[in-house]
């Protein structure tokens, strides 16, 4: 092999001349899957991303009702921090270096409940609206569109876990009934049943005197009880440990009698593994439902979700008419003591994948392919017989 002895400046003098290679454009925004949220305005989106306008040296929320920018101007950013660095400042319209819209009214709406919970007297809607520096119609509208709530009915709802805590430890019921804000005790024993599932004098004492009958048994999921009440079923849990859920019910109503489980009890759990194991088969039964009334709303629009089918918070919050509680509504679902009657394993994330459920994930994933897997099977025209 032999080196060329040729000098760098002579080598530059007598190569030929040759065309730079062209740069490849630059992506357009619009084949990033984050172009659908701007384009949408959609503000589950703020707070995930922002996005700059190189035209007019502005970075925006996603859901900022600017009028849109061409994709070739649109670049994406993580953070408010990188929009920065890349020498763009907030946008005026939509605020994106301040809290969203929806944060400041959701801790709004916070403080007006505190207020709620905090006074045994009863808070007007005047009042709230006074501290909230808005009129009495946009206080109303903004606490139902964030709790699912009137402030009344969050009023009542608030009074009565007052009750339940003043039952605990007042020196008598008429003081608990006082003590919890309920001006008699008359009007409090016309709702007793609704707003604790027994008596006073019942769940002062644990649920004594009130009687539980409940059974064990085992389905696919591993362990299986089943509670019933002179209302209807009370309690369906589920679990590995058998045991465990015993001391669960003991744990929810420990005065209680419980009542060794007969024939027709034999059946009830029939039905309720059913549910688990056959979930097309519309199976109804007799519940005892107990929670509080935002609670309530959400466990009914579960109620409605078919076999096979799923729904994500924000849809559940829409659908009973509280679009921005989309976490109460996850509370709720988490507070849900009748697996499978209440459908809780049916609500997943905005982006599909599987939240936490009060019995175990790998266990909401089995019921949701089973009742996917069943639903597939039913949806297949039958073959005819060929003759």
């Amino acid at each position: 092999m032999t080196w060329s002895t040729a000098s760098p400046a002579s080598t530059l003098a007598t190569a030929p001349l040759m065309s730079p290679r062209p740069l490849p454009e630059p992506a357009l925004a619009s084949a990033d899957p984050r172009w659908a949220a701007l384009r949408a305005r959609d503000p589950n989106a703020d707070g995930s991303f922002v996005y700059s306008v190189r035209t007019t040296g502005v970075y925006c929320r996603p859901s900022c009702a600017a009028r849109p920018a061409k994709p070739e101007n649109v670049a994406f950013h993580a953070t408010v921090s990188d929009a920065e660095r890349a020498g763009f400042r907030a946008c005026k319209r939509c605020k994106p270096d301040q809290p969203a819209l929806a944060e400041r009214r959701a801790e709004l709406v916070a403080d007006l409940c505190r207020q709620i919970e905090a006074s045994e007297a009863s808070v007007g809607l005047k009042a709230l609206a006074a501290r909230a520096g808005l009129s009495t119609f946009h206080t109303q509208r903004l606490f139902k569109a964030v709790t699912g709530l009137t402030p009344k009915a969050y009023e009542v709802a608030a009074r009565a876990a007052r009750m339940r805590a003043q039952l605990e430890h007042a020196p008598s019921i008429t003081q608990a009934i006082y003590g919890a804000g309920y001006h008699s005790s008359a009007r409090f024993y016309e709702r007793s049943n609704a707003v604790l599932g027994m008596t006073p004098s019942q769940y002062r004492a644990g649920g004594k005197d009130q009687r539980i009958a409940f059974a064990l048994g085992r389905c696919t999921l591993g362990s299986i009880l089943v509670a019933a009440s002179e209302r209807g079923v009370c309690a369906i849990l589920l679990g590995a440990d058998a045991e465990a859920l015993v001391g669960e019910l003991e744990a929810r109503f420990p005065q209680a009698e419980r009542v060794v489980r007969d024939a027709d009890f034999e059946r009830l759990l029939e039905d309720v593994v059913t549910l688990v194991e056959q979930p097309e088969r519309a199976v109804r039964l007799p519940l005892d439902i107990r929670g509080t009334a935002f609670q309530e709303r959400v466990w009914q629009a579960l109620s409605k979700i078919p076999p096979g089918q799923t729904a994500t918070y924000s849809d559940v919050a829409r659908a009973i008419g509280a679009p921005q509680a989309a976490r109460a509504v996850a509370r709720a679902c988490a507070a849900n003591t009748l697996a499978v009657a209440i459908p809780c394993h049916r609500v997943v994330r905005s982006d599909g994948n599987l939240s936490g459920y009060r019995w175990g994930v790998e266990r909401k994933r089995a019921l949701l392919e089973r009742e996917a897997a069943q639903r597939s099977a039913s949806a297949r025209p039958s073959v005819e017989p060929a003759t």
